[in-house]
């Protein structure tokens, strides 16, 4: 996995995006972790020294696997950029179909209205 610097990953992100336009998936993960191993986190909190924790971001297309770490100072402009990016290349999505909630409403009460009367029915032929 290539650890990238926070711009050189959008940008490498948008690759991605553009390479499975037509068909394929890219997988984003976040995760809160700190550069450090266990044992040295152990060591810095009986010293009483303050961890610093950072936003490990991974990218997958399946092929190729990307990830950067972003932390406190330059997660807002992270963030922004990322969410301009997935704005831009989510436009392969479809849009739910809503139904109206009247209608969809008095639908649910005549199934719960026939579905009573067939249970009394059952229950009438079968005494």
């Amino acid at each position: 996995m290539v650890r990238l610097q926070p711009d050189p990953f959008l940008n490498e992100l948008t690759n991605m995006f553009e390479r499975t336009m037509e068909k394929g998936s890219v997988w984003v993960t976040l995760k809160h972790s700190s550069d450090k191993s266990k044992s040295q986190r152990n060591k810095m909190k009986t010293a009483g020294e303050k961890i610093e924790y950072k936003c490990l971001i991974r990218a997958t297309d399946g092929k190729k696997n990307i990830s950067t770490m972003v932390g406190p100072k330059d997660h807002q402009r992270f963030q922004a950029s990322y969410a301009i990016l997935l704005k831009a290349r989510m436009t392969a999505l479809k849009k739910r179909e809503r139904k109206d909630r009247r209608k969809a409403a008095a639908g649910s009460e005549k199934k719960k209205q026939e579905g009573t009367k067939k249970q009394s029915a059952a229950t009438k032929a079968s005494s």
